[in-house]
């Protein structure tokens, strides 16, 4: 009987598990996730988790005995150490040693710690895992401490979000000069920092962190020759692919673990999905990774079908969204392509309710809605045409999008 060996308890190891058995397959199923818990999804972890709002249903995509109810084998708490793409086997750090048919690799990716004196100080984290969510919240929810974020990404931005609507008093420190550049560019990451800035977010741009300081827990971080005080500091500074066990198999790596359009890997019956995998896209010619929720729920599916040796291909718009205070924001779209994008908006920026276009050779490769709802699928409608299009109708609220369309 054929055996798949899952590795990663994340969103798309346990997409990739449930998807399996959708498909037909009855053969050994095998998930190992390093954490000892069963799998799950790490938006609410910044989000309604943080907040209060959701509870750990919201988190785990299922209780651990719907694994077993369906003949899934999980493995939690123990760390994949080896692996032998030549012998088809899996060793794990208590020695077990697992044979496999297809093998995905789901390992993620893991913060970033900034290098600074004082970074392993007491009071110093990050933001990743269920268990830093739940420390996180039980330090912020009653108020009154004194955080600083140092990066100005998504997760701390988020995170300033719940902690000021907590009663917290928030500092961002951020080295770019405007937050969010890199994901939106300047003039869409400003505003996210007017509305962090209004919601009374100490938020400083183009600014150098030099140290955390502190004798037994962070007391405070030192920015260009200043001390904040600081109650607790959150490292948010990017993640970096997890592909240790990848490299040293001897796979292709760039950016994460290189794949095709399928999910394969250069090893044979080795596949790669979420955070870690850069899958070559289809549509735009190129390799993409990305972090966020709908590629790990999307690649999931997709690896458990080229597994199982069906056709498959990872050919999706990537998507994103957001919650912080009273703005709700979706972003769908090409991140390769919107850095050189030029930029439409359709409706009102001030008043934070508009879409916003990036617009590359006439086409509309991404698309951003801001309190604008139910608007999502007609943005990627647009997107996915790759139809040249009328910037002075795309910008007109009058003109409905689904009239854009071919």
């Amino acid at each position: 009987m054929a055996s798949m060996l899952i590795i990663g308890g994340g969103l798309a190891g346990g997409t990739a598990a449930e998807a399996l058995r959708d498909e037909g397959f009855d053969g050994d199923i095998t998930l190992v996730a390093a954490e000892a818990h069963p799998p799950y999804q790490r938006p609410p972890l910044s989000k309604g988790y943080l907040a209060g709002d959701e509870g750990a249903d919201a988190v785990f995509l299922h209780p651990a005995d719907w694994y077993a109810d369906r003949g899934i084998r999980l493995v939690t708490g123990v760390s994949a150490i080896s692996l032998d793409p030549a012998a088809h086997t899996l060793e794990l750090e208590d020695a077990t040693r697992l044979d496999y048919d297809a093998v995905l690799l789901a390992t993620g990716a893991t913060p970033r710690m900034i290098p600074l004196e004082g970074h392993d100080l007491p009071g110093v984290m990050t933001l990743r895992r269920v268990g830093d969510s739940e420390d996180l919240a039980a330090r912020l929810r009653d108020g009154g401490r004194r955080l600083v974020i140092i990066g100005a990404g998504w997760i701390g931005m988020e995170v300033a979000a719940t902690a000021r609507r907590f009663g917290n008093d928030v500092a961002i420190l951020e080295r770019d000069a405007v937050p969010l550049a890199a994901a939106l560019g300047p003039q869409m990451g400003e505003v996210f920092g007017e509305l962090h800035r209004a919601h009374g977010v100490d938020l400083r741009t183009s600014v150098g962190v030099e140290r955390i300081t502190g004798e037994r827990a962070a007391e405070g971080v030192v920015v260009d020759g200043e001390t904040l005080p600081a109650d607790l500091v959150l490292v948010g500074i990017g993640a970096a692919p997890d592909t240790a066990l990848a490299e040293a198999a001897g796979l292709d790596v760039l950016n994460g673990i290189l794949t095709d359009s399928a999910l394969r890997t250069s090893a044979t019956d080795v596949f790669a999905a979420g955070d870690v995998a850069n899958a070559f896209h289809p549509v735009i010619q190129r390799h993409l990774r990305s972090e966020h929720w709908d590629n790990a729920l999307k690649a999931g599916k997709v690896a458990a079908r080229s597994m199982l040796g069906k056709p498959a291909s990872f050919n999706g718009i990537p998507y994103f969204y957001t919650d912080q205070y009273d703005v709700a924001m979706e972003l769908s779209g090409y991140a390769p392509l919107m850095t050189e994008a030029e930029i439409v908006v359709r409706g009102d920026l001030e008043a934070r309710e508009f879409i916003a276009f990036w617009i590359d050779d006439g086409r509309v490769v991404a698309g951003m809605n801001v309190n604008v709802s139910k608007v999502n699928r007609k943005v990627q409608a647009l997107i996915r045409s790759g139809e040249r299009i009328d910037r002075d109708r795309l910008r007109d609220p009058a003109v409905p999008l689904e009239d854009l369309l071919p």
